[in-house]
C-alpha cells in the first residue's frame, strides 16, 4: 500500500512534465492573441539623428498563421518595414522585410536572425544571422530582441561593441486604428 502513493506521485510528475509547453511557444501565443490589431509606440532611445523621433509609430498585428506571424510597423507615413516572425525547427526566426510602395523588395531586405533557443516566455532574442552579415557586414554583430507582457510590446535592436541601441515599446492596452500597409498584408 505504501507504494500506490509513491507511483502515483511518479506518473503525475511525468504527466505534468510531459505537458510544459516550451517558452517560445507561450511567447508565440501570446503575440498572436493580438492578431488584428494596432498599437501605438513610442522610441525609448530618443536621438537627435534618430528618423523616427517626433513620428507616429504604430505596429499592425495583420497575419497570423501557425508558423508566421506578420507584423508591419510603420514609421509616420513610411510604411515600408513588416517584422516577419517564423517558427522554424521549433526556434522563433525574425527578419526584416522591406518593401517599396509598389511591393517590390528594397535592395536591403530580408535581414534578421534566428534564435539560438526557445528562451523566455516574455522575451526573444535574435543574433544576426549570416544572410545578415553577408547583406550588411557592419551589421553582422547585431542583436534583436522582442519582449511582450500583458501591457507592452518592445522591439530592440543593439549592435554589439558600438553606442548603436535603438528600442521602441508599444501600449497593448489602447488599440488604435491604423490601415493596412500599402503594398498589402489584410486581416
Amino acid at each position: 500500500m505504501k507504494q500506490i502513493p509513491f507511483i502515483l506521485v511518479f506518473f503525475l510528475s511525468v504527466s505534468a512534465f510531459a505537458q510544459e509547453v516550451p517558452a517560445n511557444q507561450v511567447f508565440w501565443k501570446t503575440l498572436k492573441l493580438h492578431c488584428g490589431k494596432s498599437y501605438e509606440g513610442e522610441i525609448m532611445t530618443p536621438s537627435e539623428n534618430d528618423p523616427f523621433t517626433g513620428k507616429r509609430l504604430v505596429m499592425h498585428v495583420v497575419d497570423c498563421g501557425d508558423d508566421f506571424i506578420h507584423i508591419p510597423f510603420f514609421v509616420g507615413d513610411d510604411k515600408s518595414r513588416t517584422w516577419v516572425l517564423t517558427m522554424q525547427e521549433g526556434l522563433i526566426k525574425l527578419k526584416h522585410d522591406h518593401r517599396h510602395e509598389d511591393g517590390s523588395e528594397e535592395e536591403i531586405t530580408q535581414y534578421g536572425g534566428i534564435a539560438s533557443n526557445t528562451g523566455m516566455a516574455g522575451i526573444q532574442y535574435f543574433p544576426a544571422d549570416q544572410e545578415t552579415a553577408d547583406l550588411i557586414p557592419y551589421a553582422a554583430n547585431n542583436v534583436w530582441w522582442i519582449t511582450i507582457d500583458d501591457a507592452s510590446f518592445t522591439y530592440n535592436l543593439r549592435r554589439i561593441g558600438s553606442d548603436r541601441y535603438f528600442s521602441v515599446k508599444f501600449d497593448l492596452t489602447k488599440e488604435v486604428d491604423s490601415p493596412g500597409p500599402a503594398w498589402g498584408w489584410e486581416n
